[in-house]
């Protein structure tokens, strides 16, 4: 058995070397850095070419290493079990791999690290990533507070908000440094060129003031109304249920316990107390359902009578609600290639479709390249269907996956075509105003829908015209061609002194199917480690958390898988402060258990208090003689 074994090692052995071998070139090409780390890679994806599970099986019974912890350091892997297997075999001693040959791969993994992302803070082997919400461009506590609990890179997302509100980000950052005494690294997200759905046709302007009611109905907090001047309006406080503009000379008159009295938009007579009043505005609240819309007349009641024509306001204002389409099962969809309102389906009195939704998209041309029949998806997948037909002006779907009593879609949602070879550069002209403000002020840029080696080289390209050639690349891994041409991209980026992967795990998901999702996200794992290039876990990590202040069950255990990575990112929300002290938490916990793929068998609270009926009654039996 050994016989054939290290057969098949040196026979393996002998592959990964020529492999690496016949590609001198490309090794030539990339930074000296890198130029191990890429010989590694080379190795690793000859090693895998193969199904090794009957060897992994064959040295696990001699119990030898299985080589299924070997990302880092194939080779030497290899190497070590040839060496084992010759001795068993009879040969004499053979020359094993040296210590630190297999130490070095890991060594790599974490110097590059520490040069992407800074190096690791106290306690914790992984870095906390957090995107910024446009608050923190005008708060600065809220920064200082994300870094003291925490944050170790600041990403800012280029397609939202401006340069001037990223610069003001950015010197909260610097300042907050200051203050804390730690470093942050500045992540840039270049926007690509993502396809979303076009505007829609506005919906009613109509708000809908509703109390909070429990399972049985009863109210268990009425709905707080903030009443403004409409001629110099006061932002509402965060807990407010809606904001409605009236005149200033009527809100001056309220006194609390005073009531509103309306009849709303269905006819409802409807009665609201006031409970506070302040200089910029006055709350009241109401017990029941209210319709409002603009023109809504406001009376205004003191100790039970209505005041007179002073006391009579009118609403205004009241915005238009967020249209959106609903989509059921069997439905057609027309998306078309301009930015012209959507519409909603028309039915006739019996249901019957009339006239078909339809939506615009915010890049038209990647219709060119689509063919019928192949699979189109909408708002991160939660609306499915298959493309019925391609035309000059449009493209006919129909809605094959939703709910049966149907799913919203609204507009500037993402469109995947996960099926189809589209041609997109992952470069936008916007792209390329941006990248003169990160230039100058970013340590990473983040190159989004990163799709193959060319891509990575045009983003090279115009930073080394930016004289910013040592600007740190970040690949988003977020689309099926992306996961496909990996290696490629990696060996293009590692000419770069610095540069990393992020799995961007929402659109990725989609791409590749919600099945597939935890295998590619491992593949990208294996294949990252291979290349000693530095992993960012991304998307919907603590999301309900960071959203509604309480986390799931099922992302507690999904920030507890990002510790394979060296990075874990956040998405803005409400309670984002939380969730990154609930996952530095998790991250420092979770390193004592783990280290990438291998388990770390620290000492077992639960093994050290277990005492056995048989060790108990041993010792009182050693202790009585």
């Amino acid at each position: 058995m050994t016989a054939d074994m290290l057969e098949a090692l040196r026979d393996l052995r002998a592959e990964m070397v020529a492999a690496a071998d016949a590609d001198t070139e490309r090794l030539q090409a990339v930074h000296e850095h890198f130029r191990d780390s890429a010989r590694n890679l080379l190795h690793y994806l000859a090693f895998r070419r193969h199904d090794l599970r009957p060897l992994q099986g064959q040295l696990a019974r001699l119990g030898l290493s299985s080589l299924g912890r070997a990302e880092s350091h194939v080779l030497a892997a290899v190497d070590a079990v040839i060496g084992v297997l010759d001795t068993l075999h009879g040969g004499g001693p053979a020359p094993l791999a040296r210590p630190s040959d297999l130490e070095r791969g890991p060594r790599a993994l974490t110097a590059h690290t520490d040069d992407l992302l800074g190096a690791a803070p106290a306690e914790r082997r992984v870095r906390i990533m957090v995107t910024m919400p446009p608050e923190a461009a005008t708060d600065y506590l809220l920064v200082e507070s994300l870094l003291q609990q925490g944050m170790n890179c600041m990403r800012i997302n280029c397609a939202h908000d401006d340069a001037a509100a990223w610069a003001r980000m950015i010197e909260h950052l610097r300042r907050a440094e200051a203050a804390v005494g730690r470093s942050c690294r500045v992540v840039m997200d270049l926007g690509g060129p993502k396809l979303r759905t076009g505007p829609l046709a506005p919906g009613p302007a109509v708000l809908k003031l509703r109390p909070h009611r429990d399972a049985f109905g009863h109210v268990v907090a009425p709905a707080r109304i903030w009443l403004t001047s409409a001629s110099s309006p006061h932002a509402a406080p965060a807990d407010a249920t809606a904001t409605l503009s009236v005149h200033a000379d009527w809100l001056a008159r309220l006194d609390i316990g005073d009531r509103v009295r309306c009849v709303d938009a269905r006819g409802a007579i409807r009665r609201w107390t006031v409970v506070d009043v302040t200089d910029r505005g006055c709350w009241v609240e109401s017990t029941r359902t209210t319709y409002v819309v603009d023109g809504t007349v406001l009376r205004h009641v003191r100790r039970g009578r209505a005041e007179g024509s002073a006391g009579k306001t009118t609403v205004s204002g009241v915005p238009a609600r967020e249209a959106a389409l609903m989509l059921r099962p069997g439905d057609q969809l027309i998306v078309t290639r301009d930015q012209r309102l959507g519409r909603p389906t028309v039915r006739d009195a019996a249901g019957a479709v009339l006239t078909p939704a339809s939506i615009g998209c915010t890049l038209p041309e990647v219709f060119d390249d689509v063919r019928a029949g192949e699979a189109i998806w909408f708002d991160d997948g939660r609306i499915g269907g298959v493309v019925a037909a391609v035309e000059d002006t449009q493209v006919l779907v129909r809605i094959v996956q939703a709910r049966p009593t149907g799913e919203r879609l609204r507009s500037d949602k993402g469109i995947n075509l996960p099926e189809s070879r589209l041609r997109l550069a992952a470069l936008t002209a916007q792209d390329l105003v941006d990248l003169e403000f990160v230039v100058r002020h970013a340590d990473i840029v983040e190159l989004s829908f990163a799709n193959a080696a060319s891509d990575v080289g045009a983003l090279q390209l115009r930073l080394s015209e930016q004289g910013a050639d040592g600007l740190a690349i970040v690949l988003k891994v977020e689309t099926r061609r992306g996961f496909e041409n990996l290696p490629e991209m990696l060996l293009m980026a590692m000419r770069a002194p610095r540069c990393g992967v992020m799995i961007a795990r929402g659109d990725l998901a989609v791409e590749c199917g919600f099945e597939r999702l935890a295998e590619v996200q491992e593949e990208i794992l294996w294949i990252c480690e291979a290349a000693h290039v530095p992993v960012i876990w991304a998307t919907q990590v603590l999301e309900t958390l960071a959203k509604d202040g309480i986390p799931s069950r099922a992302e507690i255990t999904d920030a507890a898988m990002g510790d394979r990575a060296e990075c874990v990112m956040l998405n803005k929300g409400p309670h984002i402060g939380q969730a990154v002290r609930v996952l530095d938490d998790i991250l420092r916990r979770m390193q004592d258990h783990q280290a990438k793929k291998r388990a770390m068998l620290r000492e077992l609270r639960l093994a050290r208090e277990f005492v056995s009926p048989s060790v108990e009654t041993s010792s009182e039996a050693s202790g009585a003689a």
